[in-house]
């Protein structure tokens, strides 16, 4: 019994220790608290500046965590419609470049079209003008116009023989025989048309020009021609100049060899002469 009386009383004191410790602590807690709350409010009422700005700070806090920055999605939408309103402005201006370039394009084409039309119409009417030959028209009344200036030294002669000094021998001639220096103008005498150009043994570089009517002008110890075959000269033209002489009128000297003819037979140039 006094061993049980003993640990009970043992038991109870440990109790009452514990019962006692507990107390104390929990009365050691509340006054840390107040004395932690008593410490917070007289530092607040020290300094009501830092109380305010942790107001508005908490505030703020509280604010942000709740209500979204609206004015940051309304910069965002506002920036995405200048982007917007910015990509169709640039569109714009490209669909007109575009549009206007394809004018540009189609006026060029039109353009070339027309020029390519216009070129080939006249080329077809210059080739229609060659291709029609003009019609010559030969009058004796009017004769002919002398083809150079210089003097006869051989006359026309086909009904008699006449002498030719390098040749040492008596001929017929069918042309006339004008005296000239070389590089001398040789003009044609009448319009007509260069049939042919021929180089001869007796009578060098010689052009054939069809006057009309049957009639035809030759022009004989020549050089330089300002024409070719197919050309139309006019009366007073350059038909060329005065070459060096053949070998056949050496002694001669340098001249023009001009023979008219009419159906292809000679006659005296002298009788058409103006």
């Amino acid at each position: 019994m006094r061993r049980k009386q003993y640990v009970i009383a043992g038991t109870l004191v440990i109790i009452a220790a514990i019962g006692t410790t507990v107390l104390y602590s929990n009365n050691r807690e509340k006054e840390r608290v107040q004395m932690e709350a008593e410490l917070a409010q007289e530092m607040n009422q020290n300094d009501p500046e830092q109380v305010a700005a942790a107001e508005d700070t908490e505030s703020a806090a509280e604010a942000s965590t709740v209500i979204p920055p609206k004015k940051a999605r309304t910069t965002e939408s506002t920036q995405k419609q200048e982007i917007t309103r910015t990509t169709k402005d640039t569109e714009l201006p490209e669909q007109n470049r575009t549009t206007e370039t394809a004018e540009v394009t189609e006026t060029q084409e039109s353009g070339a079209d027309t020029e390519t039309r216009k070129t080939a119409q006249e080329t077809a009417e210059a080739q229609e003008t060659s291709a029609a030959p003009e019609t010559l028209h030969f009058s004796p009344e009017e004769g002919i116009s002398w083809p150079m200036e210089g003097n006869v030294i051989l006359n026309y002669s086909m009904d008699s023989t006449v002498y030719f000094k390098t040749l040492d021998q008596y001929k017929y001639n069918p042309a006339v025989i004008i005296a000239g220096d070389v590089n001398s103008k040789v003009y044609s005498v009448a319009k007509g048309q260069v049939t042919r150009v021929a180089n001869d043994e007796v009578t060098g570089c010689t052009v054939t020009v069809s006057l009309g009517d049957g009639y035809e002008a030759v022009y004989g110890q020549l050089k330089e021609l300002t024409f070719d075959e197919g050309d139309y000269v006019e009366a007073g033209h350059v038909i060329g100049y005065v070459s060096e002489p053949t070998k056949y009128f050496s002694l001669e000297g340098s001249n023009l060899y001009f023979e008219l003819h009419k159906d292809g037979v000679p006659v005296d140039p002298v009788d058409y002469f103006q």
